[in-house]
């Protein structure tokens, strides 16, 4: 293991990780691409907000309503250093990444799409960033166009230089897959996009959380991600946007906080982010989501990334060991910490049903990308993922379970 995270100091600070699911049957935690698991510093952040500081934002002078706008804002300013944003400015909050890639489809793709234009997405995409895309393009009438995977699961780089000659005006990828685990070279794609003068939007809901993720090097223009997936709360996520575009962008909804003045005839919007943040937004998750960047900080995140590397490649050996598995993705040191697998003669959902019996949570199903699925002639793959706080042993585990589910089904 990694000597740069003190694994079991660091494991005592998230209070689930010590409960048992049945007497004598430990937790091992192994779904962390759907949502990680929250470190007690977080869960105390936020139950002291609504014990000492509870307030509506903005809009108040007394003690408590100054509070809580400076815990609110305060993490916004922390957000945008942890990607190195230029200014706190570019950091809307949203709901969720989903939110955060409709707000741009809606907002951006509204005012700038028109009929014949050409949208480019992956075949490798959730489905929060295939469907905002595909309904903008029915109701424009414009192109979408995707990129196709390899059977090696990484992007088929030369056809998106096809694909450019068509003259997109917005590419649209994950920088993270959340079933293969591929890392895509979202600076090389940004700079060929940008050189036809298209924008480019990354779903960072997976890259976030696992590697250090820097917006002056990453060459986008929009990213979006989750505070759930990274040591925080649900219910709160984040558009970072470069203000230029921010600032050119109609609003997304309408109502308290985004505008300057309203008359029963008209309406002056307010500055950025408050343009984007229509009505009372989630404080207490914000101020969740400034313990949560505030944690990651601390643990470090070239530790973070290092550390799931060992612990992937780790899992890939191990997991070549059980006959009948057969996981998906790239190579170790081409991937972050995600194993999707089949295993011969059992459905996915049966291989996560029986692993729980054994205390083993893993992920049984599409996993929100269905096209990726079918590229690969798939109705479902079990999916195994780690974060910070997951070891070695815990691997070891999941495959003690996988040859309980071979010997089961044999």
């Amino acid at each position: 293991m990694t000597d740069s995270l003190d694994l079991s100091n660091l494991r005592a600070d998230f209070p689930v990780l010590a409960r048992e699911i049945k007497p004598g049957v430990p937790l091992v935690y192994l779904d962390s691409t759907a949502t990680s698991q929250k470190p007690a510093a977080v869960i105390e952040a936020m139950n002291n907000y609504y014990r000492l500081s509870n307030a509506n934002i903005h809009r108040g002078v007394h003690t408590l309503a100054e509070e809580a706008t400076a815990l609110y804002e305060g993490a916004r300013e922390r957000i945008a250093k942890f990607i190195n944003a230029k200014s706190a400015q570019e950091i809307v909050y949203t709901r969720n990444t989903t939110e955060s890639i409709n707000l741009v489809a809606y907002s951006w793709g509204r005012a700038n799409i028109k009929a014949g234009d050409v949208i480019v997405i992956t075949e490798m995409e959730h489905h929060s960033n295939i469907v905002p895309w595909q309904m903008l393009a029915a109701e424009k009438n414009a192109r979408l166009v995707v990129i196709p995977v390899t059977d090696d699961g990484e992007l088929n780089l030369s056809r998106f230089e096809s694909i450019l000659e068509m003259g997109p005006k917005i590419v649209c990828l994950t920088h993270m897959s959340n079933v293969l685990g591929t890392i895509n070279p979202v600076a090389q794609i940004a700079e060929k996009a940008h050189a036809v003068r298209a924008l480019v939007l990354v779903d960072g809901a997976q890259s976030v959380p696992h590697l250090p993720v820097d917006t002056q090097s990453l060459g986008a223009d929009f990213l979006a991600f989750s505070a759930h997936k990274m040591c925080g709360p649900t219910g709160i996520g984040v558009l970072w946007g470069r203000k230029e575009l921010l600032e050119a962008m109609p609003p997304f909804l309408g109502g308290g906080d985004m505008i300057r003045r309203v008359t029963l005839t008209e309406f002056r919007v307010n500055d950025l982010p408050h343009k984007f943040e229509a009505g009372t937004p989630a404080i207490a998750e914000a101020v969740g989501f400034g313990a949560a960047i505030d944690y990651l900080v601390s643990a470090g995140m070239g530790a973070v990334s290092g550390h799931e590397r060992e612990i992937i490649a780790y899992a890939l050996d191990r997991l070549e060991e059980v006959p009948g598995v057969k996981v998906y993705g790239p190579r170790a040191e081409r991937k972050g910490g995600v194993a999707a697998f089949t295993l011969d003669g059992v459905h996915p959902h049966d291989i996560a049903q029986i692993l729980d019996t054994r205390g083993i949570a893993v992920r049984a199903g599409h996993h929100c990308a269905m096209p990726l699925h079918e590229r690969f002639g798939l109705p479902a793959t079990a999916r195994a993922s780690f974060y910070l706080y997951n070891t070695q042993a815990e691997v070891d585990r999941l495959v003690d379970g996988l040859y309980e589910v071979k010997k089961l089904f044999a």
